[in-house]
C-alpha cells in the first residue's frame, strides 16, 4: 500500500475483485435467462425486483465499505488500538442489515408490486421470487462485510474464490429447481430464488472462514464503531440506494409507455453489468488504498491513485460504448427477441451508451471523496447524479416520446462530472495547504 507503484498495485489488486463481481452479477443475469426460457412474465417480475435487490446490495455493500475504509486508515496512520472492536461490531452489523431489511422488505413487497405492474401474472411471480431471496439474504450481507474487511486487509484472493463458488452453485442449481431436471421438483421462478440464496450462502461461509483465521472474533460490540462505520459508508449506501429509487422512477415512467419498455431497462442493467463491473471493482481496490495512503498524509499517492484509477475506467468504457453501438440487437437478443423489446431497445442501448465515458470519470471521483474523508462531496455528487437529475429529467422528457427519455443518461451523466471536476479542484487547492508527504 505504501511503496509499491500506484499502477502495479491497482493492476495486481484489481482483477480479483473485479472478477470476484463479475461472477457476482452472474447471480441475476443466469437468473434472468433461465426465467426468461420458463415465461416471458417472470422475466418481467425479474426486471421488477432488480431496484430492491441492488437497495438490499446497497445497505449490505455500504457498510462494508464503511468497514473497510475504519480498518484501511487505521492501518495506514499505525493506530490499529481497538481494531479487533471495530471488526466485530462490522460483522454484527451484517445480521443487523438483514433483520431490518426482512421485516421492511417483506411487509412493503406487496404493494411494492401492485403499483409496478398492471398484469396480475407479473405480480405473482415476482412476489414468489422476492419473498425467497430476502428471507435468505443473511448470507449476502454477512458476506459483503466479510468480503470488503478481507479486501482491506489486502486479501482479494479468497472473496474472489468466494464468489467464484457462489455463482457455480447459483448455475449449477438454476436449471435443475426451475425445470426440475434429474427429478428434482419443477419449480419455476422459485427454483431461481432458491438457487441465488444458496449461492449467496455458500459465498458466506468461504468468506467468513477466512475472517476467522486472519482476525479472529475477538473484541467487543461497540455502539460507537457500529455509529461510525455507519457514518464512513453513508455515501457508499445512499449512492447504491439511489439507484433503487431512480430505477423505480423510471420504470414507473417507461410504464406509461408499455411494459416492453421497463423490460429494455431492466434487460440493459444487465447487460451494462459486463462493462461496469471492472468499474466497481476498481472502485473497491481504489478506496483502501486512497485510505491508507490518505491516513498516512501521502498526497502523491492519493493523486497518483486518482489518474490511474481514471485512465483505467475511461479505456473500459470507451469499449463498452463501441459495443453497445455496435451491437445493440445481438445484445438484446441474449435476453429476448421479440419484435417489440427489439424496436424499442436498439435505440435506447445505442443512447444511453453515450452516457458511459462521463460516468467513467465521475464514478472514480466519488470513490475518491470517500477515500479521502471527503463525505459530503461524494454524497452531494450521488444525489445530484440520482435525485436532482435523472428522474426528473426522464419525466420531462417523455413529453417529447419514448426515445426521449433514454438521453435522460447521457445529459445526467455530463452534468454530474462537471460537478465532480468542480468539487475535486476546490478541495485540491485546499489540500495543497496541508502537511505530509506531496512530493
Amino acid at each position: 500500500m505504501a511503496d509499491m507503484p500506484v499502477a502495479k498495485l491497482l493492476l495486481k489488486l484489481s482483477p480479483p475483485v473485479m472478477l470476484a463481481l463479475l461472477i457476482q452479477s452472474v447471480y441475476n443475469i443466469v437468473d434472468s435467462y433461465f426465467v426468461a426460457q420458463y415465461s416471458t412474465e417472470g422475466l418481467t417480475a425479474l426486471s421488477l425486483i432488480f431496484p430492491l435487490q441492488l437497495l438490499m446490495t446497497a445497505l449490505g455493500t455500504g457498510t462494508g465499505t464503511g468497514l473497510n475504509l475504519l480498518v484501511a486508515r487505521m492501518d495506514g496512520s499505525g493506530d490499529t488500538a481497538g481494531q479487533q472492536d471495530v471488526i466485530k461490531s462490522g460483522l454484527l452489523l451484517g445480521v443487523f442489515n438483514f433483520a431490518v431489511f426482512v421485516g421492511a422488505g417483506l411487509l412493503l413487497l406487496d404493494g411494492y408490486y401492485r403499483i409496478s405492474s398492471d398484469q396480475a401474472a407479473v405480480r405473482a411471480l415476482g412476489m414468489q421470487y422476492a419473498r425467497i431471496v430476502f428471507a435468505g439474504s443473511l448470507g449476502l450481507f454477512v458476506e459483503s462485510n466479510c468480503t470488503r474487511l478481507l479486501q482491506a486487509k489486502g486479501n482479494m484472493v479468497v472473496p474472489m474464490l468466494a464468489q467464484v463458488t457462489g455463482a457455480v452453485v447459483n448455475i449449477l442449481l438454476d436449471p435443475v429447481l426451475i425445470f426440475g431436471l434429474f427429478g428434482a421438483p419443477r419449480l419455476g421462478i422459485a427454483g431461481a430464488a432458491i438457487a441465488t440464496v444458496a449461492g449467496q450462502w455458500a459465498a458466506m461461509f468461504i468468506t467468513l472462514a477466512a475472517v476467522w483465521r486472519s482476525c479472529g472474533f475477538g473484541g467487543r460490540l461497540r455502539l460507537r464503531h457500529c455509529v461510525h462505520i455507519y457514518q464512513s459508508g453513508l455515501p457508499s449506501i445512499v449512492m447504491q440506494s439511489l439507484n433503487t429509487i431512480y430505477i423505480i422512477g423510471l420504470n414507473l415512467i417507461l410504464k406509461q409507455f408499455t411494459e416492453d419498455a421497463v423490460t429494455v431497462l431492466g434487460i440493459y442493467y444487465k447487460l451494462q453489468t459486463f462493462f461496469f463491473i471492472p468499474l466497481m471493482g476498481l472502485q473497491q481496490v481504489v478506496v483502501p488504498v486512497l485510505s491508507y495512503n490518505y491516513g498516512a498524509r501521502d498526497h502523491r499517492r492519493v493523486r497518483q491513485t486518482l489518474v490511474c484509477s481514471i485512465a483505467g475506467s475511461f479505456c473500459v468504457m470507451v469499449v463498452a460504448t463501441a459495443v453497445f453501438l455496435a451491437a445493440p440487437g445481438a445484445l438484446l437478443a441474449l435476453f429476448s427477441a421479440t419484435e417489440g423489446i427489439l424496436a424499442i431497445g436498439v435505440p435506447a442501448l445505442r443512447i444511453i451508451s453515450l452516457s458511459f465515458v462521463p460516468a467513467s470519470f465521475s464514478m472514480m471521483l466519488t470513490v475518491y471523496f470517500q477515500g479521502v474523508d471527503r463525505g459530503r462531496a461524494s454524497l452531494f455528487v450521488t444525489i445530484l447524479r440520482q435525485v436532482v437529475l435523472l428522474v426528473p429529467l426522464a419525466w420531462v422528457l417523455r413529453f417529447f416520446g419514448l426515445t426521449a427519455v433514454w438521453l435522460t443518461f447521457p445529459v445526467t451523466e455530463c452534468v454530474t462530472v462537471l460537478a465532480a471536476l468542480a468539487l475535486y479542484r476546490r478541495g485540491d487547492r485546499a489540500a495543497a495547504d496541508l502537511p505530509g508527504r506531496h512530493a
